[in-house]
């Protein structure tokens, strides 16, 4: 890593640090797509992970009493079923053609709601293993299972102040997973540690800038910007996909 480079990482990683302050999602999509520019992938996406651990342990203590605990760990236990799942399509189904499905889903998601649409009940419980475990199913298959989740949350009538708060809570239980996971295989080294510690203090500075502007928005204006956001997830993978698919 050059100095011109690690300038490079350290304003990505300041970046994305204020979207999830802001949102409480989409650091490692940002991050990954961004520093794969320049790194091999293999190089930053273990540090990265650590990070989003730091992310969602410094945002918790001040959203703990809005997450919706129950709903949390149900999305959560429905992740852990259908990850193995996601695993056996990986090894079995083309990556990139589930890219493009899944970012038409995103896309589709994302455009109803922007036309008005919600949930009038909160999800039954079925309903939040079913839609933990597509989460699972998609993070198995390719390490992106947030998608299901943030549009399960932004769909019912939790509100965005609980609905952010669950979804840095859910995303915390899933990393710290991966990491155990991650640390059995093997595959997190001291290299990425130091790379980690490296990107901590931008990281915590966007994330704090972030987590202000969440406070002092309008709640339309914090929907639409979400969606927003979620819209260029959804492109971002759906180009990976088509990349794949033809290249």
């Amino acid at each position: 890593m050059d100095w011109l480079n690690i300038a490079y990482a350290v304003l990505v990683v300041l970046g994305a640090a204020v979207v999830r302050g802001y949102s409480g999602f989409g650091f490692s999509l940002l991050t990954i797509s961004a520093l794969s520019l320049v790194f091999p992938p293999i190089e930053v996406i273990a540090s990265i992970f650590l990070l989003e651990i730091a992310a969602s342990l410094h945002l918790l203590p001040g959203i703990w009493r809005d997450v919706q605990w129950k709903s949390a760990g149900v999305l959560l236990l429905g992740t852990l079923i259908g990850t193995p799942v996601g695993t056996l399509l990986l090894a079995r189904v083309p990556e990139a053609p589930m890219r493009v499905a899944l970012a038409v889903f995103i896309l589709v998601a994302v455009a109803l709601l922007w036309r008005g649409f919600a949930l009038k009940h909160t999800p039954s419980a079925p309903a939040a293993l079913g839609t933990g475990a597509l989460g699972g199913v998609f993070n198995g298959a390719f390490g992106i299972g947030g998608p299901p989740i943030i549009l399960f949350y932004f769909s019912s009538p939790a509100g965005d102040i609980a609905g952010r708060a669950s979804l840095i809570a859910f995303f915390l239980g899933m990393d710290l997973i991966g990491l155990a996971s991650q640390t059995w295989q093997g595959l997190i080294t001291w290299d990425h540690v130091v790379k980690a510690a490296l990107f901590l203090p931008p990281l915590l500075i966007g994330i704090s800038i972030g987590a202000r502007g969440f406070k002092g928005s309008d709640p339309a204006v914090f929907r639409r910007r979400v969606l927003i956001l979620i819209g260029v997830i959804g492109v971002l993978i759906g180009v990976q996909g088509v990349r794949g698919m033809v290249g």
